[in-house]
């Protein structure tokens, strides 16, 4: 981040996001076509404003996987895949089964989905056993050595994974494989994260709803709609709000090209032919805001949801977060340690570009290599600027009565401490 960017930022406390209704009345998004576009830039039309964008095929013309797991015409080399993966358990989902909002899932032999994808696409794009979809599996996790892309500057100021990889517990980066037909029902990422996602080989259509969209694409029982093409939703007893909603932003993304999904964004994705593609969650100080607004839309609804207890049960409160966890995946308590760690990760790089100790340098030092490059990719002026979004979530955090009622000894630090150490720092970058 250079330093205008920065001080064009520094002074604010919440981010200003331009209203998405260009969105609504064109169906056109911004194309990046060369590759000398600045991370600045991406940071203030993309990141900031929550806006999407892709990007051209230059942009992946150099990842080992563009290279080796496609064919000279374009389709999946199954013969490499086979040769790297041939064992390797993999998650499979059936397209042609409902599981609430989701594809049910099971685990397979790679081999044994590579056999049901040439068969299927024999049988011209068809198969007794359903339209399966290997979704969400861990490649890189499980194969780093096999170096087979790197992720693009304009997505490495990626805290979600940076957390997750720092206790070691998951990653939110994935690969997908699907055949012609395949696709992914209506639903907005994790914790409201962003994504990119880039396409190996084929093509894929993109339905995107701007935030606050999928409120007109709810049921009479506020469920929210699992297609949004479907038929069903025309039916006005069903979907009383449906004619109030935008015509999706409608996108197609050609092989090689990377996607830029924001956060909070609604989307419904189809494979046009055969594909592979690689796709991040990931999240910063750009929207951690929007995500701190998710968790408190979350605990509220499990505390509605189970508000007939409340009087009668001591440990009500420390039962919704449990809750809460459970079907989001985090808790307040959890939260505050994903802040404590990122916000450690910055004071300890910032100090360490100062010089100022050498107990700080050594702390800067047991970050893992890749980390430490990347903050020294991103500059000082972007790490002051994470710790300033850090700093505002958790005076949010502390004025919050749900949080207040957290067991201290339950967190891993105290976030008024933090708060301090944050602000000292800061008074010294700036």
């Amino acid at each position: 981040m250079d330093r205008e960017t920065f001080h064009t930022c520094c002074s604010l406390v919440k981010i200003p996001r331009q209203s998405y209704e260009q969105f609504c009345s064109s169906h056109f998004v911004d194309y990046i076509e060369k590759k000398d576009f600045s991370y600045s830039r991406f940071f203030k039309n993309y990141l900031l404003p929550n806006h999407p964008c892709v990007f051209s095929r230059r942009f992946t013309e150099d990842w080992n996987c563009r290279k080796h797991w496609v064919t000279e015409d374009g389709k999946p080399n199954f013969q490499r895949l086979l040769q790297d993966f041939e064992d390797t358990p993999v998650p499979v989902a059936n397209c042609n089964a409902r599981e609430y909002n989701a594809n049910p899932k099971q685990i397979l032999p790679f081999k044994e989905f590579i056999s049901y994808w040439r068969e299927y696409i024999q049988n011209g794009h068809s198969s007794p056993k359903g339209c399966l979809y290997l979704k969400d599996w861990h490649m890189q996790r499980e194969f780093p050595e096999h170096n087979v892309y790197s992720t693009p500057v304009f997505f490495s100021s990626d805290w979600l994974n940076e957390y997750w990889d720092s206790i070691e517990v998951d990653d939110y980066r994935f690969v997908y494989m699907g055949p012609k037909g395949s696709w992914t029902p209506f639903h907005a990422d994790v914790f409201r994260s962003y994504s990119w996602s880039a396409n190996i080989c084929g093509r894929k259509k993109w339905l995107l709803y701007p935030p606050g969209q999928e409120e007109h694409l709810r049921d009479c029982h506020g469920n929210l709609a699992y297609d949004v093409t479907a038929p069903v939703l025309q039916d006005k007893r069903q979907y009383p709000h449906r004619a109030e909603a935008c015509q999706p932003l409608e996108i197609i993304q050609e092989a090689g090209e990377i996607i830029f999904v924001p956060s909070g964004w609604h989307h419904q994705v189809y494979n046009l032919e055969d594909t592979i593609s690689i796709n991040h969650n990931w999240l910063n100080g750009c929207n951690l805001d929007i995500m701190w607004q998710f968790l408190q839309g979350e605990l509220s609804a499990v505390q509605r949801e189970i508000s007939e207890w409340r009087d009668t049960m001591d440990t009500w409160h420390q039962h919704c977060q449990v809750i809460m966890k459970s079907c989001t995946g985090i808790d307040y308590g959890e939260f505050a340690s994903f802040l404590r760690i990122i916000a450690n990760n910055r004071l300890s790089f910032l100090s360490a570009c100062s010089g100022s100790s050498s107990s700080s340098s050594s702390s800067s030092s047991s970050c893992p290599r890749q980390l430490s490059e990347t903050l020294a990719a991103l500059g000082p002026h972007h790490a002051a600027f994470d710790l300033q979004r850090v700093a505002h979530i958790l005076e949010c955090m502390l004025s919050n009565e749900d949080f207040l009622r957290l067991d201290p000894a339950s967190l891993s630090s105290q976030p008024e401490g933090l708060l301090q150490q944050i602000r000292d720092a800061m008074r010294s970058a700036l």
